[in-house]
């Protein structure tokens, strides 16, 4: 890997095309190196774990309006929506977004924290939609998704969007149009433009996870993959893109982000230092993402198995005193008490409210030993007078150590978790810890090709029809060898009459 560094530069210096982070991203992308077995292999599980959460959710209100959207936009031979038979074919971008918010409706896929955080396999939906509409092969779709993780992961490690409230899903713009780009074999050139019209075209604020979080959450990261989708089909028809777009001095990183010469005492004279593979180096950065087990916003992963573990040692959970969560500065500040939004405590929150309020998730978990991507946020459930009396003894602080941790760049010791001090009313504390959750690849229990299996049957068994789940799941681990026009079968059906259809729009 080398660093890129990354600053403003005013109009009149005429910063060469080769030393912009766009271009450098799409020289990765452009690059034709072989795809290494194991990043296939996760590639593979990746697509299952995307497949069992969309199908999972597939009939929820959010997915439900998607897919209702995008089934204006049928094409003949076109990208296939998750739900219906794969022969049915619609538009890509109208079917990355359809099957980006049903993928994203659960919160329960892949994820991957550094500067700042994110969700890579937002990057499938956008790329496996032009595959199939383009009628491209398994080995070049297992090129996109490697390409589409790597520039993610990379943006990620360096570039930190929260700080300044804006959403993540600024750098799935980019890592989706450079992994349509790979799977395409597009030139630098356009690659190039459309790197810099999804950045342009992606820059949204973080209001969409403060307060009262609405269904947009689901829909943010399908939005982004739609227009990679229109990015590079307009780059590819020879249009240009707004330049530089991370270094001019109107840039994203001039007036949103980093990059004000004022901030130079802060930033140093490179305000961003990116990672990015040399030419002919492989692109691995999938394997240092890590999914979920549990239907919640990761930093509580990790803080569910713990709950899971402390509860044996309580008899009675009215004994409970007080509860406190001692974490990382991002867990304290976005899912915790730290954030100062009173709709995390309110037991009338919607569901994506909920499932970023770790005093919620914490609570439940703690007295019921369980987790379910349904059950577990139903207004019953979260209404229940013992779970609200508990759920509001709990609070988050804080700890330099676990942020240190939680920003570390040494695998061994990344952390996501927290040390919790229960206690209780006859003054008996109890106290616990755990860093990563089981399911991490540092975990009790890693997620291998077992894991993701289990998981797609468990949460599509009383969905999909038994033949089609084993059919998708036989299909999908031969993916390197499907051939051209067959990616349509990587689309699990529900049997007829089994899609739910929502309230009628404009499309």
């Amino acid at each position: 890997m080398k660093l890129h560094s990354v600053k403003v530069h005013p109009s009149k210096a005429l910063l060469a095309r080769e030393d912009q982070l766009a271009w450098k991203i799409a020289g990765v992308a452009a690059d034709k190196v072989t795809v290494q077995k194991p990043v296939a292999e996760m590639i593979i599980n990746r697509i299952i774990d995307n497949a069992a959460v969309a199908i999972a959710s597939v009939n929820r209100p959010a997915p439900t309006s998607a897919r209702q959207m995008a089934l204006g936009n049928a094409r003949k031979g076109g990208a296939a929506i998750f739900g219906l038979p794969g022969s049915k074919g619609f538009s890509p971008e109208w079917a990355a977004w359809a099957n980006g918010t049903a993928v994203r409706e659960l919160d329960m896929h892949d994820t991957f924290l550094a500067a700042d955080y994110s969700h890579p396999g937002d990057n499938i939906p956008p790329i496996l939609a032009v595959a199939q509409t383009l009628g491209r092969s398994g080995r070049d779709l297992i090129r996109g998704i490697a390409t589409g993780y790597e520039i993610q992961v990379d943006l990620v490690k360096a570039i930190c969007l929260h700080e300044h409230k804006v959403d993540h899903i600024a750098h799935l713009g980019p890592s989706a149009a450079a992994g349509i780009g790979t799977l395409l074999g597009l030139k630098q050139e356009v690659i190039y433009q459309a790197v810099q019209q999804a950045l342009h075209t992606t820059v949204t604020f973080r209001q969409s996870r403060k307060g009262e979080i609405s269904s947009w959450k689901a829909f943010a990261p399908a939005h982004a993959g739609k227009l990679a989708v229109e990015a590079v089909d307009r780059a590819m028809r020879g249009e240009g893109a707004p330049s530089p777009i991370y270094e001019g001095e109107d840039s994203v990183i001039a007036w949103v982000l980093s990059g004000r010469s004022n901030r130079a005492d802060v930033y140093g004279p490179d305000y961003y230092q990116v990672p990015l593979p040399e030419k002919g180096e492989a692109k691995r950065a999938i394997l240092d993402t890590y999914t979920k087990e549990h239907s919640a916003e990761y930093q509580s992963q990790a803080l569910i198995d713990l709950a899971f573990r402390m509860r044996g040692k309580i008899e009675d959970m009215e004994a409970i005193e007080s509860i406190v969560i001692h974490t990382s500065h991002h867990t304290h500040y976005v899912i915790g008490t730290g954030a100062n939004d009173p709709q995390k405590m309110d037991p009338k929150a919607s569901r994506e409210t909920l499932d970023h309020s770790i005093m919620y998730i914490f609570a439940v978990a703690l007295q019921d030993g369980s987790w379910h991507h349904e059950a577990s946020y139903a207004p019953r459930r979260a209404n229940r007078a013992d779970t609200v009396r508990l759920w509001h003894k709990v609070e988050t602080r804080e700890d330099a150590e676990w942020t240190r941790r939680y920003h570390s760049v040494d695998p061994a010791e990344k952390a996501f978790g927290a040390r919790v001090e229960i206690r209780m009313k006859d003054g008996t504390v109890l106290v616990d810890e755990m860093a990563v959750a089981n399911a991490h690849p540092l975990g009790a229990r890693p997620f291998e090709r077992e894991h993701y299996i289990r998981k797609f049957e468990e949460m599509t068994g009383d969905i999909l029809a038994p033949r089609e789940s084993a059919r998708f799941l036989e299909v999908v681990q031969d993916l390197p060898r499907l051939a051209a026009g067959e990616l349509h079968l990587l689309n699990p059906a529900l049997p007829r009459g089994a899609l739910a259809e929502g309230k009628p729009g404009i499309f």
